[in-house]
């Protein structure tokens, strides 16, 4: 089965947040909105932290990546997640509407100070 061409976000990503000018030069219409499966925390530090298990469901909006680069999109994206320096994964999720898409998975132990957000939406974790 070939890689996914979607990237589902739930946090920093998403249009308007701080980290939204990272992916827009790489996607492709509207990113409707779309859940995974999982627990989105709030980490207190500006940053939520996703965990792709559970009965819960994570709310954000699956994008579609260009064609014309989106390795290097990956590339790029990978670094402003932390990849490397482990404190994210990227991983494939499939969503409700049945996309299968990149995602960006919480690596670390969930630190109990981490607040849980309800309805797993970053939006309202005001």
């Amino acid at each position: 089965m070939r890689d996914p061409d979607h990237l589902f976000v739930y946090g920093t990503l998403l249009p308007g947040e701080v980290r939204w000018r990272f992916l827009a030069p790489y996607v492709t219409g509207p990113g409707p909105s779309d859940t995974v499966p999982g627990r989105l925390y709030d980490t207190r530090y500006g940053y939520p932290a996703a965990v792709f298990t559970g009965s819960a469901r994570i709310r954000g909006r699956v994008y579609r990546l260009r064609d014309d680069n989106r390795e290097r999109a990956l590339a790029h994206l990978d670094e402003v997640e932390s990849v490397e320096e482990c404190e994210y994964r990227r991983v494939i999720v499939t969503t409700g509407s049945g996309v299968r898409a990149w995602a960006y998975e919480f690596l670390d132990r969930i630190d109990p100070r981490f607040r849980l957000l309800p309805g797993g939406n970053w939006l309202t974790r005001r």
